[in-house]
C-alpha cells in the first residue's frame, strides 16, 4: 500500500496556523494510544487541541478537525480537494472498486446509475420486504424465546438485515447462507479496522496468517455475491432492482456492460454497507431503550396510538415522530460510520489552520456527536434534541451519521426507513431487556458494535398479536 509521510516542511510559511496534537512515541507516533482506547483518544484530541488536532499512526499523520465549519469545508464547500487517497487503499483490497472507493468520474457514473434505486419512491416499495422478514424473525423468536436466555440481538438484526438488502437490492434469499456470510463479513470488518491502525501491515500479497483469514472470508463472501449475478444471468430475467440496473448499464462510448468484477466490486460494497449499518443502529436503539424505560414507555405510547397493533406501512412512517427521534439520538451517540478520513489534494487553511497538501484529514462523527457548544450534556440520551425546532438551531455539519455533501450516503433514505419499520414492528411485540450486570461497551472497528455483541432478554408483550396489515396504505 502506497501511503504519504507529513512533514510541516509541505506547507507554505503564513498561511494558517501550524497544527499541534499530542506527543506521540518514535516510529509508532500514537499507535499504541490510539489501539488502548480510540474512542477516548479522539475525546481527548478534540478537547485539548481544538478545532484540528495532528496526531500520528506509524509513518502516517493524521489532521483530525473537530468542529462542523471545518467539516463542511473538507465534504461539502472544497470537497473537489479532498479525495479518498492512500488509505483507501486497505477496503480496496478487500471490496474492490465500488461506490464506497471509487473516486472522480467511474464514482460519479456509478453514483448516478444506482441513484434511482434509492429514490424514495422507489423506496417505498420496499416497505413490506423489511415488514415481512422482521415479522419471519419474530416468529423464530417466539418458537424458541426462553426468557432465561439471552439472545444475542446484533447477531439477529445483522441477520435481519443481510437478507432484506439481498432481496430489495439484488431480489436474493439467503436463508441458507445468512449465518457463514455475517461470520465472514464480520471478519473482514475486523481485518480493515486492523489495517487501518497499522498501515504498514503486509499487503494480501504476503501470506501471513492474518491476510490468509481474510482471503478465506473474502472468498466466502464472493461465493455468495457472484452466485446472485450467475443466477440472474442464467434466467434472462429483467428485473428493475439495482441488480438489474446494474446488469443492464452500458458504456455510452463502447457499449459494454459492466464486467462480472465490476459488478461484484458494487454488490458487495452495497450488500455489506446496505446492511451492516442499519443492524449496528437498531443493536444500539435496544439497548438505550432497555437503559431508558421511560422513553421506551413513550414510544410504545406512540405505536398504540399511530397502530393500534398492526404492521407498520411506508404510510405510517411519518406518524411515527418519537420513533425516528429514537433512532436519530442514537445514531448521535453511537453512530455506526465513527470515523472517516480523506486526503487533501493541495494546501487548504481548514478553521485557520493549516492543511499540507498530502495530508490524511480525520473526521469523526462520533467526537462532532458530543461537542458540548452543540449538544449540552452530550452523553444523555434524549430524543427531544430532534424535535423541529431544536434541529434547525444546529450547524448542518454538527450532526453526520451518513456523512455529508456529495458523498453523503447514498443508502441514508433506504436505512432510515428500514430502521423506523423494524423498530415500529419488534417494539410492539417484545420488550428486550438486559442481563443483570451486563456491561455494554462499545467497539470501535469498521463500525461501531457493541464489544461481544449484545445478548438480551425477550419479554413478550401481553395482548398483542401483529397483523400484517397498515391503514393508512
Amino acid at each position: 500500500m502506497s501511503t504519504t509521510t507529513l512533514t510541516s516542511g509541505q506547507t507554505t510559511p503564513g498561511r494558517g496556523r501550524p497544527v499541534t496534537g499530542p506527543a506521540g512515541k518514535p516510529v509508532l507516533g500514537n499507535t499504541l494510544q490510539f489501539q488502548r482506547d480510540s474512542l477516548g483518544f479522539l475525546m481527548r484530541a478534540a478537547k485539548d487541541y481544538g478545532d484540528v488536532a495532528r496526531y500520528r499512526l506509524g509513518n502516517i499523520a493524521f489532521h483530525q478537525v473537530n468542529h462542523p465549519d471545518g467539516v463542511q469545508r473538507i465534504l461539502q464547500d472544497n470537497f473537489h480537494n479532498y479525495i479518498k487517497g492512500d488509505l483507501f487503499d486497505i477496503i480496496r483490497q478487500l471490496a474492490g472498486d465500488g461506490l464506497f472507493t471509487s473516486e472522480g468520474e467511474p464514482w460519479l457514473r456509478q453514483r448516478r446509475l444506482m441513484q434511482p434505486t434509492f429514490h424514495r419512491s422507489q423506496i417505498a416499495s420496499f416497505g413490506e420486504i423489511m415488514t415481512g422478514r422482521t415479522l419471519d424473525m419474530l416468529g423464530q423468536w417466539q418458537q424458541r424465546a426462553d426468557p432465561r436466555q439471552p439472545l444475542d440481538v446484533a447477531e439477529e438484526l445483522t441477520g435481519l438485515t443481510m437478507a432484506i438488502i439481498a432481496e430489495t437490492m439484488f431480489g436474493a434469499r439467503l436463508d441458507g447462507d445468512i449465518h457463514a456470510v455475517s461470520q465472514a463479513i464480520g471478519l473482514l470488518l475486523a481485518d480493515i479496522s486492523f489495517r487501518f491502525q497499522l498501515p504498514f501491515y503486509p499487503s494480501l500479497r504476503w501470506p501471513t496468517l492474518r491476510n490468509r483469514r481474510a482471503l478465506a472470508a473474502m472468498r466466502v463472501v464472493d461465493d455468495v455475491v457472484l452466485g446472485m449475478i450467475e443466477q440472474r444471468r442464467r434466467s434472462g430475467e429483467q428485473r428493475d432492482d439495482l441488480l438489474g440496473m446494474m446488469m443492464a448499464a452500458r458504456d455510452e462510448e463502447t457499449g459494454k456492460g459492466m464486467s462480472d468484477k465490476q459488478l461484484r466490486d458494487e454488490v458487495v460494497t452495497i450488500f455489506v454497507a446496505g446492511h451492516e449499518t442499519t443492524a449496528v443502529l437498531l443493536t444500539w436503539v435496544f439497548y438505550l431503550l432497555a437503559e431508558h424505560p421511560e422513553v421506551e414507555a413513550a414510544l410504545h405510547t406512540e405505536l398504540a396510538e399511530a397502530l393500534g397493533g398492526r404492521t407498520p406501512g411506508m404510510a405510517d412512517v411519518p406518524y411515527l415522530r418519537l420513533t425516528r427521534m429514537v433512532i436519530d439520538e442514537t445514531l448521535r451517540l453511537y453512530p455506526p460510520a465513527w470515523i472517516t478520513n480523506r486526503q487533501a489534494v493541495a494546501e487548504d487553511v481548514v478553521c485557520g489552520y493549516r492543511i499540507p497538501a498530502g495530508a490524511v484529514v480525520a473526521v469523526s462523527p462520533y467526537v462532532l456527536h458530543r461537542l458540548p457548544a452543540y449538544w449540552p450534556d452530550p452523553e444523555r440520551f434524549d430524543p427531544q434534541r430532534f424535535a423541529p425546532d431544536a434541529v434547525h438551531q444546529r450547524p448542518r455539519f454538527a450532526y453526520m451519521p451518513f456523512g455529508g455533501g456529495p458523498h453523503q450516503c447514498i443508502g441514508n433514505s433506504f436505512a432510515l426507513m428500514e430502521a423506523t419499520l423494524i423498530l415500529a414492528t419488534v417494539a410492539q411485540r417484545y420488550r428486550l431487556r438486559l442481563p443483570v450486570g451486563a456491561v455494554v461497551t462499545p467497539q470501535p472497528k469498521a463500525t461501531l458494535r457493541p464489544s461481544g455483541g449484545l445478548p438480551m432478554l425477550l419479554a413478550a408483550r401481553a395482548g398483542l398479536d401483529i397483523v400484517r396489515t397498515s391503514a393508512h396504505d
